[in-house]
C-alpha cells in the first residue's frame, strides 16, 4: 500500500532527520528517504521535488491540494502541479521507462541485425570525399549532408556495445526520474529530445563528416546539466552533482573512442532549457518554457543548414 497522506490540518510531524544526523536536512514526510529543504507554505511539511506543488506562495504538498486549498478557483485551480508547472502524474517515471525501453529494444534489434546500424548511425557524409577522382564534384549518398535528418534522431536510442547502453541507462534512471517527477511528463520530454538534437548538432558540426556517432549520451549530458539546475533550484546541496559530473567529463576527455562532441552540446542545451523550465515566472510559464525549446532548435536548425552547405 502507497503511504496515505495526513490530513492537512494535523500539525506537522516533526522533522525526521537522514542519516547525517542532527544537522542534516528534514525528509519528504510521503517519501521519508529523501532529505528536502522545501516546505508545503500552507501545513509547513517538509515536501520533495515529486511532491511540490506550485502555489501563488512557494509550494504545497498534494494533501493539502486535494483538501481544496488551491489558490485558484475551479477544478484547475487545484488541480496538482510540479514545480514546473506540469501535471503530477499518477506514474511519475513513465516516460523514462518509455525511454529505456525504446533504448534497450533498438539495442536488440542491432544485435540480430549488424547492418542496422548502419541506417541508424549519426553520420554527416558518405563516401569520404578522397574517392572521388579529381575534377569530380563531391555528392553524399548517406548521412546528414545528404539529407538523412532523421539519424539526428535515431542515433540518439542506437547502442552497440553493452556497457555503453549499460552506463546510459543506468544515468538515464538515476537522472530521469527525478526530473520527470518535478518538469513534468511533456516538459522532461522536450528537454530530453532537444538536448539529445544538441549533441548530435554539435558533433556534425565539429567532428569529421565521416566518423561514426551513436548513443543517447548527449541527452544524458542534458540530464546532467538540468539536474544541476534544479538542485541548485531546490537549493540542495551541489556538491555531489558537481562531483558527479566532473568525474564523468574527466571520462569523456581521458577515453578514446568516445564523441566529445554530444556530450558537451547535450550539457550546453540542457541547463538553458532546465532553467528556463524551473525559473519562468508563473505568468509568462508556458511561453517562457516553450520559447526556450523553440529557441535552441532554431539555433540548431541553423548549424546543421550551414554544416550541410559546407561540405556540399
Amino acid at each position: 500500500m502507497g503511504q496515505a497522506d495526513q490530513a492537512p490540518d494535523t500539525p506537522p510531524p516533526g522533522d525526521r532527520q537522514g542519516a547525517g544526523g542532527a544537522g542534516s536536512a528534514p525528509t519528504c514526510y510521503r517519501h521519508p528517504d529523501r532529505e528536502t529543504g522545501v516546505r508545503c507554505s500552507r501545513c509547513d511539511r517538509p515536501i520533495c521535488p515529486e511532491c511540490m506543488v506550485s502555489a501563488a506562495v512557494g509550494f504545497q504538498c498534494p494533501a493539502c491540494v486535494s483538501s481544496g486549498s488551491g489558490t485558484g478557483h475551479g477544478p484547475a485551480a487545484g488541480r496538482p502541479r510540479t514545480i514546473a508547472g506540469g501535471a503530477v502524474a499518477s506514474d511519475p517515471h513513465l516516460i523514462t521507462k518509455i525511454l529505456i525501453g525504446i533504448n534497450i529494444a533498438v539495442f536488440i534489434a542491432i544485435s540480430l541485425d549488424d547492418s542496422l546500424v548502419d541506417r541508424l548511425v549519426l553520420i554527416g557524409s558518405w563516401p569520404p570525399r578522397s574517392v572521388f577522382p579529381p575534377g569530380v564534384p563531391y555528392h553524399a549518398t548517406e548521412g546528414l549532408a545528404a539529407g538523412q535528418w532523421y539519424r539526428l534522431v535515431t542515433s540518439m536510442f542506437a547502442h552497440q556495445e553493452i556497457w555503453h547502453i549499460g552506463f546510459n541507462m543506468l544515468s538515464l534512471w538515476w537522472l530521469g526520474g527525478p526530473l520527470e517527477a518535478a518538469l513534468g511528463r511533456a516538459r522532461y520530454l522536450a528537454l530530453y529530445l532537444v538536448a539529445g538534437l544538441a549533441g548530435g548538432v554539435l558533433t556534425y558540426l565539429l567532428a569529421s563528416p565521416t566518423e561514426a556517432s551513436l548513443g543517447a549520451s548527449g541527452a544524458i549530458y542534458g540530464l546532467f546539466g538540468a539536474t544541476a539546475v534544479l538542485v541548485r533550484r531546490l537549493r540542495y546541496d551541489m556538491r555531489p552533482v558537481i562531483a558527479l559530473l566532473v568525474i564523468n567529463l574527466i571520462f569523456t576527455f581521458s577515453m578514446s573512442g568516445i564523441a566529445w562532441q554530444a556530450h558537451i552540446g547535450g550539457l550546453v542545451a540542457g541547463v538553458p532549457l532546465a532553467y528556463a523550465m524551473v525559473h519562468a515566472p508563473r505568468a509568462r510559464r508556458a511561453l517562457v518554457q516553450w520559447g526556450a525549446c523553440a529557441v535552441v532548435l532554431l539555433v540548431e536548425v541553423v548549424v546543421l543548414v550551414v554544416r550541410t552547405v559546407s561540405l556540399t
